[in-house]
């Protein structure tokens, strides 16, 4: 794996601050049942790094505390941590919605077999990976099989209420592109999925959220490898767009890893670049508990050209659409 932060530590990318926090996002490990190209995470099944159920509790004591109306729980597969449904349950508790970064096959995955109808139950949102609508690109991306094991599992949300109109269950779809360029414009391949999914398949989703591949971790190390890594940043570059900077998730998001570290965004989180919200190097959420975070200065390094090229780059899809 061929380390990236060296190469994006010295950058010209313009300095932002934090606004009020609206996403607490609690990365609960690193263990996932795929192991996909463009993972910004490096996760796969031989991960061991999970979310304690003491580091847990801190997150849902900040919850209380803080007001945050939204938890986004991600991974990983999030769901592979034994003390997630329990997560859940209790950020449901305290009325907050609940966002689960699901990859769908997650949901076949022996021992998970009612986890489709948990998650129904407790009305989390999901948003789920399915990096295209044609089976090829998606089993070359992440594996053989990936495509249709995705599609018994969104049929399945689907019958248990997801994307049906007025069940309140929402359930967005998430496109990465195959490679090193941008992703399409967002309106119109929504529409595109929409037809694709819902004439082959029968599939209804509620959003298309298209993220650009961020050049770290198993996609920069790739990058590096096959020479292109340069080329990419200076795609990114080129297509900086200054009215992003408004919209940008790390303005009002707060990312925590397994341990209970926190970071301005998951992107920093892999990167190992943390939140410099209380003078100390590293700071743990249970350290900022009633703390007022709004106007704190965001640590930047030039992966945060891949949030503000084109129409914009964040957890909940483009900015610009």
């Amino acid at each position: 794996m061929h380390a990236t932060l060296p190469l994006l530590e010295h950058t010209g990318f313009p300095a932002i601050r934090r606004r009020r926090l609206e996403v607490l996002q609690v990365n609960v490990g690193y263990r996932c049942n795929q192991t996909c190209v463009h993972c910004h995470v490096n996760a796969g099944p031989t991960r061991k790094e999970a979310m304690s159920e003491e580091v847990m509790e801190s997150a849902l004591a900040f919850l209380r505390a803080s007001g945050v109306p939204t938890l986004d729980i991600t991974g990983g597969a999030p769901e592979l941590n034994p003390h997630f449904r329990r997560l859940v349950r209790e950020a449901r508790r305290l009325d907050r919605k609940v966002i689960d970064r699901c990859n769908l096959t997650i949901l076949e995955q022996p021992g998970q077999e009612d986890l489709a109808a948990f998650l129904a139950e407790q009305r989390v949102e999901v948003v789920a990976s399915l990096p295209c609508y044609l089976e090829e690109n998606v089993d070359r991306q992440r594996g053989d099989g990936v495509f249709r094991s995705s599609i018994r599992a969104l049929r399945r949300l689907n019958a248990l209420g997801y994307a049906q109109p007025g069940s309140g269950l929402a359930l967005h779809l998430v496109y990465n592109p195959q490679g090193a360029s941008l992703p399409p414009p967002q309106a119109q391949l929504e529409q595109d999925y929409r037809k694709r999914l819902r004439e082959g398949y029968a599939v209804q989703f509620d959003r298309l959220y298209t993220l650009a591949n961020m050049p770290i971790q198993r996609f920069g190390s790739t990058l590096v490898s096959k020479g292109q890594f340069g080329a990419y940043m200076r795609l990114l570059k080129n297509n900086y767009r200054e009215e992003n900077l408004d919209a940008v998730m790390c303005r009002s998001l707060l990312s925590v890893d397994w341990q209970g570290f926190v970071y301005d965004c998951d992107f920093n989180q892999m990167l190992g670049l943390p939140a410099q919200l209380s003078g100390r190097p590293r700071t743990r959420l249970q350290d900022l508990v009633r703390s007022d975070l709004e106007g704190n200065p965001i640590v930047v390094a030039d992966h945060c050209f891949g949030c503000t090229a084109g129409q914009g780059s964040s957890c909940g899809g483009a900015l610009a659409a």
